[in-house]
């Protein structure tokens, strides 16, 4: 069974991807609904939905563990603060095998000071409104 680490709080989960509940925010089996399944706090202010970066992990191990990158999270990715090459959107990214990710300072800072997770439901960023 798959296994993901979350620093810096150094938690690791287990999880059977084929029993693991999905939790509405994300794709199935993302780092970000994997962390909800578990009650990992990590940001994500649209939802899921790759509209913003409040999501935005640092893969430290096990990058080819998750799904490739698609071209709408690459797009988003690079407006991350703190961004490095192996910056991923917990919401996007797949978990296929053990992966180690670093939850950035920014993040929890946020979450930490009473911030909490938003969810803005069906938020329709304005580059995508007709």
């Amino acid at each position: 069974m798959p296994k993901v680490t979350f620093l810096p709080t150094n938690v690791t989960v287990e999880f059977d991807p084929e029993t693991l509940p999905y939790s509405g925010h994300g794709k199935p089996g993302s780092l970000l609904d994997i962390a909800l399944n578990f009650g990992i706090d990590l940001e994500h202010a649209c939802g899921g939905n790759c509209a913003c970066t409040t999501c935005h992990v640092i893969v430290r191990q096990g990058e080819e563990n998750l799904s490739e990158m698609e071209d709408d999270e690459a797009d988003k990715v690079d407006e991350a603060a703190g961004v490095t090459i192996h910056s991923r959107l917990g919401c996007q990214a797949v978990v296929k095998g053990d992966v180690v990710v670093e939850v950035p300072d920014w993040n929890r800072n946020y979450v930490s000071e009473g911030g909490g997770s938003i969810n803005l439901g069906d938020a329709i960023p304005a580059e995508k409104k007709g």
